[in-house]
């Protein structure tokens, strides 16, 4: 299953259900496991998840060694780290990969073994640009960040995008980032 997010009338990232739902554990966990662990039952009522499909997704965490458990009584997960000192790239990377591997080319390759467009190809430019520009923002957006309201996120999220990337103006409509709502504003709401 593969959830897709729409920016404006471009659709850019396809994300698993393995990554959003791991994603999702993960941020409840950063909001709960400060005071004690949580266990796989109680992540999977918050979470709306089973129970075996919660345990599925702790084991790549624990692999990737962002989360721990403790056995017995009063046992359950726990964050490694600090939320705020673990990106959102780790953990998408410790649940399904990137979004443009470098075997892309490879799954794609026509009616032939390989792609005619293997040894210049502008498409792959395009999607190896593409990934460095989200895993850019996956990098700089931590765990605990996601923990902020849906609101102030998008806020911050737009504010880092304002500083770091360029409208570009080519002789077709200009690409623009929406506005974001004023900072005071959400921090009334909140």
């Amino acid at each position: 299953m593969t959830k897709k997010y729409d920016f404006g009338t471009l659709t850019v990232v396809k994300v698993t259900a393995q990554e959003e739902y791991g994603l999702r554990c993960l941020v409840h966990l950063a909001a709960v496991s400060i005071h004690r662990p949580l266990t796989v039952h109680e992540i999977s009522e918050r979470e709306g998840l089973s129970v075996p499909y919660v345990a599925k997704l702790m084991n790549p965490l624990r692999e990737a060694g962002l989360v721990d458990s403790v056995r017995g009584r009063g046992g359950g997960y726990y964050l490694t780290r600090p939320a705020d000192s673990i990106s959102v790239s780790e953990i998408l990377a410790a649940l399904g990969g990137q979004i443009f591997e470098a075997r892309y080319c490879e799954r794609f390759p026509g009616e032939g073994d390989e792609c005619v467009h293997l040894g210049d190809c502008s498409i792959r430019s395009l999607w190896g640009t593409i990934e460095g520009m989200v895993d850019q923002v996956l990098r700089r957006t931590s765990l605990a960040d996601l923990m902020k309201s849906e609101a102030r996120m998008g806020a911050d999220l737009h504010e880092r995008q304002r500083r770091q990337l360029p409208v570009l103006h080519g002789h077709h409509a200009a690409i623009e980032a929406p506005a974001a709502p004023a900072v005071e504003a959400l921090e009334e709401k909140e």
